[in-house]
């Protein structure tokens, strides 16, 4: 894409700070994806700082869902992946990365989770000998 030749700006990207084809967002989609960001990343902070709720495990699964929803805010509004850019190729990148990920944090969990069970409880002796 040439600027001039090609009938586009400067930046080689059409119309500049507003959707266009090549799947760029507008500075309204930017400004609502940071908003959205910043709000999923106050409530989290909030529940943790202000122990708004006593039971660790229901807040560590709120802060999961919300970051899993902050991941999806960033694809949409920064990423601007969608089923449509790149003949659909970047969705296709998204589900394999999804499933590597998910391999890669469930294998990690069980692996942590058998070398705690696994692991031979230390007594207070022998925490005072330990070089």
């Amino acid at each position: 894409m040439s600027g001039a030749a090609g009938g586009h700006s400067a930046h080689g990207h059409g119309e500049s700070g507003h959707g266009d084809a090549h799947g760029h967002g507008s500075f309204k989609d930017y400004v609502t994806g940071f908003v959205l960001s910043v709000i999923l990343t106050a409530i989290p902070f909030w529940l943790v700082m202000g122990n708004v709720i006593a039971d660790k495990v229901i807040t560590s699964v709120i802060i999961l869902a919300l970051a899993a929803v902050q991941m999806v805010v960033h694809m949409i509004y920064f990423l601007h992946m969608n089923t449509k850019s790149e003949g659909g190729w970047t969705f296709l990148a998204l589900i394999f990365t999804v499933t590597i990920v998910a391999i890669t944090l469930c294998g990690s969990i069980w692996v942590m989770h058998h070398l705690n069970a696994n692991m031979m409880p230390i007594s207070a002796e022998d925490a005072r000998h330990a070089p």
